[in-house]
């Protein structure tokens, strides 16, 4: 029996979720498919935890919202992480009406390589290190529900505040995709994954 080209082998493994199938550069992930389809359609709020940082947890012990020199920022690979985000956007041909920032400049920065703006926006505010993360939650709830539809909106944003709203837990750089009417007690269903 003759045997499979190994690239049919991989796609074919892929197709059953094995997860091995690497599309050639440029190509959409299988995975992504539905992510970038849902945000064509519009309507969509999509939770992005900050690009790639420098290695450690939270931010150094006194670090100051306005003096990005004490926080934990972006690395080299983050800030490419970012800029290529904003390159798939593009070519997906997806528009996005607001972007929403933390005001943590590795979320700043996120958002500025990948969209070009953003909004600091408080609700968006890491609560690991302080912060009332309950109320947060609510209020970026509340955004998510009333969006209008057909238009797209981001928020770059911390792992406890979409963890808070989703129950998921995102590595960095990942964009979960939200719909207004979706909630379940309390929480949103992640309806799409992507990351750069």
């Amino acid at each position: 029996m003759a045997s499979l080209p190994r690239r049919h082998l991989l796609q074919a493994l892929a197709g059953l979720g094995v997860g091995l199938y690497r599309p050639a550069h440029g190509e959409p992930a299988p995975r992504d498919l539905a992510f970038w389809q849902l945000l064509r359609e519009g309507g969509c709020v999509v939770l992005m935890r900050h690009a790639q940082t420098v290695a450690g947890l939270g931010d150094p012990p006194g670090f100051r919202l306005g003096d990005c020199s004490t926080q934990r920022n972006l690395s080299a690979a983050g800030r490419e992480q970012a800029r290529q985000l904003g390159v798939a956007f593009a070519r997906e041909g997806v528009h996005v009406d607001e972007v929403r920032s933390s005001a943590w400049c590795r979320c700043t920065e996120t958002a500025h390589l990948a969209f070009g703006r953003h909004t600091v926006w408080a609700p968006a505010n890491s609560f690991f290190q302080g912060g009332d993360g309950a109320a947060q939650a609510r209020e970026m709830g509340r955004f998510v529900r009333e969006w209008p539809t057909p238009r797209n909106a981001v928020i770059v944003t911390h792992q406890v505040n979409m963890t808070a709203l989703t129950g998921g837990f995102p590595a960095m750089g990942e964009l979960f995709l939200l719909r207004p009417d979706d909630a379940r007690d309390g929480r949103w269903p992640v309806l799409a994954r992507h990351i750069p």
